[in-house]
Order: structure tokens, then sequence, then C-alpha cells
């Protein structure tokens, strides 16, 4: 199966290229400054001056929801950087050396599933502030084990391969053979579980902000227009409408870009289609 003949891979991709560009747009352009306050015409509807109307300080809905996804995407990707980043080497350390270091390691993994993100961030809230760097560091210690287990688990099957065994006879060493043979065949495994916590990165965040945790004012956040939205939702129920859809498409996007490429990239199921 090529690339070009899975649709939730062409439907995924293009879901996630749109939402990165128009982040990546609003850094540059938004049709209003986003903090801008215009009390006299707050709570419009959908207009040609606003499409998306305005909010309860007469703040431009779609500047808000364009500054919204650079702000979530950014907390989304540099929390999976930093999963991926600690938890791939810890989780490539356990399978090679396995033992009573494979055990810690795992116990380890185990104890930290007990403190979710949001948890983690209330509990780093409580020591440094809330802030957007919070949540970035609460959802990447929560991505730390997700990324450890699962490249421990995909590691532990490529060493006893034949070829690492044949390696190993050669005289390589743990670390050699784990980024020349174990890290290569193991990548497309860690590419689409980057996928999946990136999609539920978004709605953590999401979720920190909507309780106060993460990007705080005057910054636009998805999670923080939804807690705003709450109080008006029978005057201006669009109000929850826009940044609700904009989790949803980014959501939606990503993960069927993480199932276009596990078939596009799972060799069983290339060849079954």
């Amino acid at each position: 199966m090529t690339a070009l003949r899975s649709r939730n891979l062409i439907l995924g991709a293009g879901i996630t290229l749109l939402m990165a560009a128009v982040a990546l747009v609003s850094l540059a352009w938004t049709p209003y400054a986003p903090t801008a306050i215009d009390i006299v015409h707050k709570l419009a509807a959908p207009s040609l001056a606003h499409p998306f109307g305005t909010d309860h300080l007469g703040r431009d809905v779609l500047s808000m929801i364009m500054a919204g996804a650079s702000s979530s995407l950014s907390v989304a990707l540099i929390a999976v950087v930093v999963g991926a980043g600690l938890g791939v080497p810890l989780g490539a350390f356990a399978a090679a050396r396995g033992g009573w270091i494979d055990d810690v390691v795992m116990r380890a993994c185990d104890l930290a599933f007990a403190f979710p993100a949001l948890l983690t961030a209330v509990m780093i809230t409580a020591l440094a502030g809330p802030g957007a760097g919070n949540a970035m560091l609460a959802i990447g210690i929560f991505n730390i084990p997700v990324f450890a287990r699962i490249t421990r688990g995909a590691a532990r099957s490529i060493w006893a391969r034949e070829f690492v065994m044949a390696a190993r006879t050669a005289g390589r060493g743990d670390v050699a053979i784990t980024v020349l043979h174990v890290l290569p065949n193991i990548a497309a495994v860690l590419l689409v579980q980057a996928t999946i916590q990136f999609a539920l990165a978004i709605v953590a965040d999401a979720g920190l902000s909507y309780v106060g945790l993460g990007t705080q004012p005057p910054n636009p956040s998805w999670g923080r227009m939804l807690n705003d939205a709450q109080t008006y939702i029978w005057r201006a129920p669009l109000l929850a409408v826009f940044p609700g859809v904009a989790i949803t498409l980014s959501v939606l996007g990503l993960n069927l870009l993480g199932d276009g490429l596990q078939d596009w990239l799972d060799p069983r199921l290339r060849r079954g289609r």
C-alpha cells in the first residue's frame, strides 16, 4: 500500500498541516490583535468584520483561535519532545540491560503513571506558579513513562533477532547495537506513538488551561476560551463551539495521521492491502 492510497494518512496529514499552517500564520498575522478589547462590540454575532464573532470583552474570536493554535501546538510539541527525549533512551537502556535494571525502570514508570498530567501540573503550580512552561513540563513528565514502556517493549523484540545476536558476536557493545540496529527498527512504532501523544497533549493542555493552570491571560488559549464561554453559553453558544471544533479537528487529524502512518509503515498491514 502506498502512502497516497491511505485515506486516513492523507486526511490526517491534511488536517494536521492545516492546523500547523494556522499556528504559523498567527505568529505574523491575525485579523485583529488577539488581546485587543472592544467592549462596544462585545458578544457580536459572526459577520464580515468578525467571521467568528467577538467574546465578552469584544476580542475577535477568529484571531484568538489562530493565536490559540500556536499556543496549544507549541505546548504539545515541546511536551512530546520532552517525553520522547527522556523516555526513549530510558526504555532503550532498560531493554538493553534487562535484569534488575529493567525491573527498576518499569516500576518507576508504574509509579509515574500514578500522577497524571493534571495532578503533576497542580504540584508544579504549587511550587512555581501557573503558566505554559509548567504545563509543558507537566505533560512532558507524564509522557516519559509512556515512551519508556513503548520503547522497551518494542526494543526487547528486536534484541531477540538474529542480526542483533550477530552484531553482539562481532563485538559491538549495547550502545552501538541500540543506535545502529534497535532504534532504526522501532522508529516507526515511536513515530506513530508520538502522533498519539501529540493529540493527547493538546487535550491535556486545553484541560490545564480550562482550570487556570496552563497558558495565562492575556495570551489566548483554547481551553480558557471554553472556560470563558460557559458563562455565556445561552447568550452566545458559538463562543464554545469554535474552540471546541479547533480542539476536535486537531486531535482528529493527529489520530488519523497516526492510524495512516501505522498502516503505511507496518509491512504486515501493507501486504494485507
